[in-house]
């Protein structure tokens, strides 16, 4: 059962207690929480609102990257796992939540040209993502950088990437938008394709703090891709790099 205790007063309470210095940085995010709450329909417009927020600040704290370092850093990480695991030039990749392409910025350089497709529901963050692709001469590699309002893919063909790719996507989904994506992307994949993503891994109560992180069990996903014809495997060496997140392939 998905719950809500880190949202409960009482757990916040225990916390400010346990972590006085956090709690003017939560206070803040609580607040905006709250005001975006008031202003949007559903998670996507919520989420949307979230990231223009951040990236009016910082593109590269919006993605989840603390520095210019950091930033380059996480990409090559993510960029050097999917190489060692089977993602070739030939390849085409849709990559989901593309940001300002932390990692796509190597996809996008070792693919061939128009072979990788980026979405992800912010217009802010892929603004910030065409200046990435100014910013390290990548032009000439056509790729495709698309926002979208839902993880449905109905402007996409069948059968059509090899790859997808999904990184600190579905730590900031609800059960509901996950869900929507596995009943869709088998479509867009070819046979004998792949989809991997990460996401927050709890072995306790699945829970979420606001409507930002989301914290999952493994076997949830699983069981979640497997009603749609998917084989989840737990992909154990992601576990080793410096990442907090952890890793899932789906095959079809």
């Amino acid at each position: 059962m998905f719950c809500m205790t880190r949202n409960s007063l009482l757990h916040q309470a225990r916390y400010a207690l346990r972590h006085p210095d956090r709690v003017i940085p939560h206070a803040r995010r609580l607040t905006r929480d709250l005001w975006f709450r008031l202003q949007t329909r559903d998670h996507v417009d919520y989420y949307r609102a979230v990231m223009r927020s951040d990236t009016e600040r910082n593109p590269d704290r919006a993605v989840g990257s603390k520095s210019r370092e950091r930033w380059l850093k996480l990409g090559k990480t993510q960029f050097d796992y999917l190489v060692n695991h089977g993602l070739l030039p030939e390849h085409r990749m849709l990559e989901i939540g593309c940001g300002n392409l932390r990692a796509g910025r190597l996809f996008i350089d070792y693919l061939h040209s128009g072979h990788y497709y980026g979405i992800d529901i912010s217009p802010d963050i892929l603004f910030a993502a065409q200046q990435t692709l100014a910013d390290f001469d990548l032009r000439d590699k056509l790729p495709h950088l698309t926002p979208v309002h839902d993880l449905r893919f109905d402007f996409l063909p069948d059968e059509y990437f090899d790859v997808v790719h999904a990184h600190s996507v579905f730590s900031h989904s609800p059960p509901r938008v996950i869900e929507e994506c596995f009943a869709h992307v088998g479509r867009v994949m070819k046979p004998g394709g792949w989809f991997d993503f990460t996401f927050d891994r709890t072995q306790g109560r699945e829970h979420q703090v606001l409507r930002e992180d989301f914290y999952y069990r493994t076997e949830t996903l699983a069981e979640m891709a497997e009603r749609h014809g998917f084989k989840a495997m737990f992909m154990d060496d992601w576990e080793r790099l410096p990442h907090k997140q952890s890793k899932m392939r789906l095959v079809k």
